[in-house]
């Protein structure tokens, strides 16, 4: 199968890339600055996603049997910062490549996220739950699902993803790695026992999308994560623990005043369907490669 992968250089596309080029797919990987390292690209392809015009005629000339799009400002202080390239890399970008993977008939897989909902619920959220987000992020992305959703209705995968453990090319973009960034910088970081969220391993998560490029019976909007539930004050303790990081680099921030946010997916109907399986939390740290701790 021939992929053209977004956001090759970004922690999911990565994870992406090494995946489907294990199984022997052609994968054509699209970066913007930094070059992707993911073995196995059939080719590595420098572009601007803001240039229409220039991702039009690659299609075109390259007419992939499945477009994976991971590409997307993905940190919500950023989309603050800058909504202008928010909305044309968030919501832009993916409707037009449902609009291209409708005239070609490509695959679409397209990554969205556990923030299109407010987390002011006790029950796990499941696919057909109506979103609230909370933030310009999570807008975006919501608006992305539906512009995807619009233009191609026949063949389309639209994937919610929580927060995402593993190793990225930058070494900055997962759970462990920001927060150990942190943590070796000497800042004591303060994380909310309030928040509540269901991580998954970014490879997981990759063999999942893989799966629905080779299942054209599945389609529509889908739910994924790991196994388990936890607060953002004990996923930051267990990764501490995993690194032999001393526990009390992090504070718990327990605001009287600070609402709970409970972002948990219900996984059906998608997990009754695929062969991949959810992991706990413990085989997501398990699978990460341990570096020295901050004391050696």
């Amino acid at each position: 199968m021939k992929i053209l992968l977004t956001g090759v250089s970004g922690l999911l596309g990565h994870n992406f890339a090494l995946v489907a080029a294990k199984r022997g797919h052609q994968i054509y990987g699209l970066y913007h600055r930094r070059k992707p390292t993911s073995r196995g690209l059939s080719q590595a392809i420098k572009m601007d996603l803001q240039a229409p015009e220039h991702l039009t005629q690659l299609c075109l000339e390259l007419w992939p049997d499945a477009i994976v799009n991971c590409a997307a400002i993905s940190s919500p202080e950023q989309c603050e910062q800058n909504p202008n390239l928010a909305e044309k890399i968030n919501v832009a970008l993916p409707q037009l490549l449902a609009q291209i993977s409708t005239h070609i008939g490509a695959r679409l897989i397209h990554i969205s996220t556990d923030l299109v909902f407010d987390g002011l619920t006790d029950q796990p959220y499941r696919s057909t739950d109506l979103p609230n987000p909370s933030s310009l992020y999570g807008q975006c992305k919501l608006m992305a699902e539906r512009a995807v959703l619009e233009h191609n209705p026949e063949d389309p995968v639209v994937l919610r993803v929580p927060l995402l453990m593993g190793k990225s090319p930058s070494e900055v973009r997962s759970v462990h790695e920001k927060l150990l960034t942190a943590v070796q910088s000497g800042k004591r970081v303060k994380i909310s026992r309030s928040e509540w969220r269901q991580p998954a391993a970014a490879e997981n998560v990759a063999a999942v999308m893989l799966e629905l490029c080779e299942r054209r019976d599945l389609h529509g909007l889908f739910h994924w994560a790991g196994s388990e539930h936890l607060s953002r004050y004990e996923i930051a303790q267990r990764i501490l623990e995993h690194f032999n990081y001393p526990l009390d680099a992090v504070e718990a921030v327990d605001s009287p005043e600070e609402e709970k946010q409970n972002l948990f997916f219900n996984l059906e109907p998608l997990v009754n369907k695929i062969k991949t399986r959810p992991q706990n939390f413990q085989s997501q740290l398990d699978a990460l490669t341990r570096i020295q701790p901050l004391n050696a």
